[in-house]
Formats: structure tokens, C-alpha cells, sequence
């Protein structure tokens, strides 16, 4: 007969419940989503924008998967939000291109929204803390605020 622990249990069965609850902290700790913040700022800025580039903002992102989720918002603008984008920096504080366009209200505050399905490279880049947001305004458009994603 086999040995039994001092619980009744044998020890058989303890490997079993350890196995399975090594199993549901895996499935748990894959599925779930990753956090990221995002704090708007003005874009760098020379002396002569530097009166148009103002505002603030922040933002939080969810990762689920490779789904980005990202809810914000911004205020303090000096003119009308016209475009905002997702982009990717070579590497953190430096600009990129912009890897997908994104709706905010045309205001100088506001909220948004939005989803991106993002590729391989851009997960990997979204680790590394590569990816930011920008918003440009009518009153900066080059550029008015950006924040990076970071967890």
C-alpha cells in the first residue's frame, strides 16, 4: 500500500494539487493584462513655438494579448487637437514615425479612446518603452503633446 502523508493524502495526490495550482497561477499570470501609464507633455520645443506648444495630459494602457487599449485625455491647448498618433522612437525620448492615427476630440481638451492590434516588433517595442503618443493642435502642428508608455 502506498504511503500516505500525515494528512491522509498520498503523496501521489499532493503532486497533483501542486500541479494544478502551478497550472491556474500560469493561466492567470498569462492572461492577464499589462499596465501602462503615459503622462502628456508638450513636445520639445524651440523658442519660437514654444508659445503655441503648451497643455497636459495623461493616459493609461492596457495590453491584453497583442491588443493595446489606451484611454486618455488632455487639456490646456492652445488651439483645436487635429491629429494624434501612436509612434515609435528608435529608442525612449526620441521621435519616430507614427504607426497608426488615432480620434480626439478638435478642442483644446478632451478624452479618447483607442485600440491597436499590434505586430510582434511592435510588442518588443512597446517593452522596450519605444512607443509613445502624440497629439498635434492647430496652433502646433508639428506636434503639441507626447507621453511614452510606460509600465
Amino acid at each position: 500500500m502506498a504511503a500516505e502523508h500525515a494528512s491522509g493524502a498520498s503523496p501521489r495526490a499532493w503532486v497533483r494539487v501542486a500541479a494544478a495550482i502551478i497550472a491556474a497561477v500560469a493561466t492567470l499570470s498569462a492572461s492577464a493584462a499589462e499596465s501602462f501609464k503615459v503622462r502628456l507633455t508638450p513636445v520639445p520645443i524651440e523658442a519660437a513655438t514654444s508659445a503655441a506648444t503648451k497643455g497636459r495630459g495623461s493616459a493609461s494602457a492596457s495590453l491584453d494579448g497583442a491588443t493595446l487599449t489606451v484611454n486618455g485625455s488632455f487639456s490646456g491647448l492652445t488651439g483645436a487637437a487635429t491629429v494624434a498618433a501612436l509612434h515609435e522612437g528608435p529608442v525612449l525620448g526620441v521621435r519616430g514615425p507614427s504607426l497608426a492615427d488615432f480620434t480626439v476630440p478638435q478642442a483644446a481638451s478632451g478624452s479618447f479612446s483607442a485600440q491597436f492590434k499590434l505586430t510582434p516588433a511592435q510588442l518588443q517595442s512597446l517593452h522596450q518603452g519605444r512607443l509613445y503618443l502624440q497629439i498635434h493642435s492647430a496652433a502646433a502642428p508639428d506636434g503639441n503633446l507626447w507621453g511614452w508608455l510606460l509600465q
